[in-house]
């Protein structure tokens, strides 16, 4: 089901977003070498604890997982892309780091994702990343009333492809709102002029992810944690955006985000601190 919620039933999604945010940003200062990925997952939940939020991600039972999720964050390293299962690892040296969360607050829910490097940065996983970011402001742009769908799934397409990296077509993005997953579904692959019309109260979670040299995806053991199907390394970036009259608002921006500008030839790095 489609809802498209009030100018006041979006800004209560906006403080939920404003939250994911600050986890976000504090899962990303935290992460460093030496650092378990387990000590990232009870530190987020010790914020969401405090702050009375209600993970979306705890007992998450989908079609797709092997039984309830018990994590209130996903954290997926290198090849890993998607609903990374925290479990005993420690970060080394370089390492791409993806943490995605989803959160609800008086009923109101917000899901966010972006991708670190930690310690030190290959260029070509500094280039991955930007390509999921600028896929993402592409698909943020578009967002507007009188659009269709079709326009945010080609905008992330054509950036993807600009940069010759292939596009997975059977996680997207989604809408979002009362329920971390609402419709309607938003490929990262698409035609423009097709599709839903945009229309103002609109909520969707944009989530461009992509793998340096393949569309095809593997499951771990754990039966949760979804890979590049060759091993190479992946990232993945998410805002969850309300189509407004106006501009496409973005409630779930980190205060250290400085978005991307389309086609730049350099931009921040995407480490740790960025």
């Amino acid at each position: 089901m489609i809802e498209l919620k009030s100018p006041a039933e979006i800004h209560r999604m906006h403080v939920t977003g404003r939250f994911v945010a600050e986890v976000l940003s504090e899962v990303g200062r935290l992460a460093d070498v030496g650092v378990n990925l387990l000590d990232l997952e009870h530190h987020a939940r010790g914020m969401i604890k405090r702050r009375g939020a209600e993970s979306c991600y705890w007992d998450y039972a989908p079609s797709f997982g092997k039984g309830p999720f018990r994590n209130v964050i996903c954290l997926a390293v290198n090849d890993a892309v998607l609903h990374g299962l925290p479990h005993d690892y420690t970060l080394r040296d370089g390492d791409v780091l993806t943490a995605d969360l989803a959160v609800s607050i008086d009923g109101w829910a917000a899901d966010s994702a972006h991708t670190v490097i930690v310690g030190t940065a290959a260029e070509e996983d500094l280039r991955l990343i930007r390509a999921t970011e600028e896929a993402l402001e592409a698909a943020i742009e578009v967002a507007r009333p009188g659009n269709r769908l079709g326009d945010i799934s080609a905008a992330i397409h054509a950036v993807a492809s600009g940069y010759g990296y292939p596009v997975n077509t059977e996680f997207g993005g989604h809408g979002i709102g009362r329920t971390m997953h609402e419709g309607p579904h938003v490929p990262n692959k698409g035609r423009a002029g097709r599709g839903l019309k945009l229309r103002p109260g609109l909520t969707l979670a944009l989530e461009p992810w992509l793998a340096r040299t393949t569309d095809q995806i593997i499951y771990d053991p754990d039966g949760w944690t979804i890979r590049s199907a060759d091993g190479s390394r992946t990232a993945h970036s998410e805002h969850t955006v309300a189509i407004t009259e106006d501009a496409p608002l973005v409630l779930t921006r980190r205060e250290s985000e400085n978005p991307v500008t389309r086609g730049a030839s350099a931009g921040r790095p995407a480490t740790k601190n960025a």
